[in-house]
């Protein structure tokens, strides 16, 4: 489908001669003459953002058809030689250039009357398999580069006049589309009104990822996450149901959902497609994952350092005799291995697959069995770490788990100066946290703080 736009110069402007001086600092800028009777016609182009074929069959075919007209004739039926989707007026040079860089062929008559063809070359990957967001059923296609790819992806699944999209032009240098997306009979006005307030001041020089707006869409200073990115169309259809908004971005395979509130990171698309106490049973899980990824490096420090009293006297015997030749103070210890599994964390990340899992064996068996029989950390030390990062990694935000990281430090670092008297006050610091923050409109415990017993359907428990 190419979409045609024809300019008509109201001023005197010489664009010929300004395309030939931006030619001058672009070598993949393309002005090609054509002369038809007593009509001359530049073909401009940029070389690495069209499609030559396209070019050559669309256009260059077709106005050979012209060739016996006159300017009169030649201007009135160019829109019926060359296929016309729609047509609109340009009024300045400025628009001119940003249909160049968007793709767009121009075809200048006489230096006066400009034609923009969309002849855009497909630079995309096609639709691919999910990468991050993995389920076991459900839909197994994600969002890619490509805004119109992505926002075909969720109008395939809501078939409705009533989902409307609003965009936007964001980056002085990038021009990129960004567009709000929302359900007109289900979203709220004043989310609405509040979202598109924050886009329309944004005023930076470019936006390459969905992920830049996050700083400017959060609406708290809170560590926990406020919006949420998703590269699964199943999860964005489900929030645009449930009254909420999307954040499209051109180029970005994720898409922002605002609010989110702290359940949807224990909600996963996977919920809807199983029976409603697998889903309950699996969300206490995940539930019992997070505590146990926030407070139990705490609690083994507070244990040994303030609290043995409170273990059984065997257990203590054991932790003793572990901790026997470990030169290091509980601490110390805990310290060196989570960011010990940090490190590694991030360098099976950076590095290429195919050697990820060499990496993992080297770091997690290899040099952890040799740091116990080296007397520098005990087993159950490594142990308590692993239970608590694996646990974790079963939030796929990435925003979400950086918070667990930097409340697990906060409650280690109390229970080894206070024992478990600190875990208690950093288990009210993080309560205190999430009570005073907001997604939106809403508190961010929504619906547990303020209660709504008509989301409890579908909070914990799966009705």
């Amino acid at each position: 489908m190419y979409d045609f736009f024809l300019l008509v110069n109201n001023s005197n402007m010489d664009y010929l001669n300004k395309l030939k001086k931006l030619k001058e600092k672009m070598d993949d800028l393309i002005i090609k003459d054509i002369i038809l009777k007593n009509n001359t016609l530049n073909i401009i182009n940029i070389e690495t953002l069209t499609s030559s074929n396209d070019i050559n069959f669309f256009i260059l075919e077709k106005l050979v058809l012209l060739e016996n007209l006159d300017t009169n004739n030649l201007i009135k039926y160019l829109s019926n030689f060359i296929p016309i989707v729609n047509t609109s007026i340009l009024k300045n040079y400025e628009e001119l250039k940003n249909r160049l860089y968007n793709g767009f062929t121009i075809i200048l008559v006489n230096n006066k009357t400009i034609i923009a063809c969309e002849t855009k070359i497909n630079l995309s990957r096609g639709v691919s398999e999910i990468d991050y967001e993995k389920t076991i059923i459900g839909p197994k296609d994600s969002f890619v580069e490509h805004y119109n790819t992505n926002l075909g992806l969720i109008r395939r699944r809501i078939k409705s006049h009533d989902l409307l999209t609003k965009t936007y032009e964001l980056g002085e240098f990038t021009k990129t589309k960004v567009a709000l997306l929302y359900i007109n009979t289900i979203a709220k006005e004043k989310n609405l009104k509040e979202i598109d307030k924050k886009l329309s001041n944004i005023h930076i020089d470019g936006i390459i990822d969905s992920n830049y707006l996050k700083k400017y869409l959060n609406t708290s200073k809170s560590l926990f996450p406020t919006l949420k990115s998703t590269e699964r169309p199943d999860v964005a259809c489900q929030a645009l149901l449930e009254g909420k908004v999307l954040i499209l971005v051109d180029n970005s395979p994720e898409i922002i959902i605002l609010p989110t509130f702290f359940i949807d990171f224990f909600h996963t698309s996977d919920d809807y497609y199983q029976k409603r106490f697998n889903i309950t049973f699996i969300r206490f899980i995940r539930l019992i994952a997070f505590l146990i990824a926030i407070f139990l490096p705490a609690i083994y420090i507070a244990l040994t350092t303030h609290n043995p009293d409170s273990m059984p006297i065997r257990l203590l015997l054991s932790f003793q005799k572990q901790r026997a030749s470990v030169p290091f103070p509980a601490f110390v210890e805990a310290f060196l291995m989570i960011i010990s599994f940090e490190i590694l964390r991030e360098t099976d990340i950076r590095i290429p697959s195919s050697m990820g899992t060499s990496i993992s064996i080297l770091g997690g068996l290899v040099l952890g069995s040799a740091a116990v029989d080296a007397g520098i950390v005990s087993p159950i030390m490594i142990i308590i770490v692993a239970i608590s990062a694996i646990s974790g990694m079963i939030i796929s935000s990435i925003d979400a788990v950086n918070s667990i990281r930097f409340y697990r430090f906060i409650l280690i670092l109390f229970a080894t100066i206070m024992g478990f008297y600190g875990i208690f006050l950093g288990t009210i610091l993080i309560i205190a946290t999430l009570c005073n923050t907001k997604s939106l409109d809403k508190d961010y415990l929504y619906p547990f703080s303020p209660i709504d017993f008509n989301e409890q359907s579908d909070a914990f428990f799966k009705f």
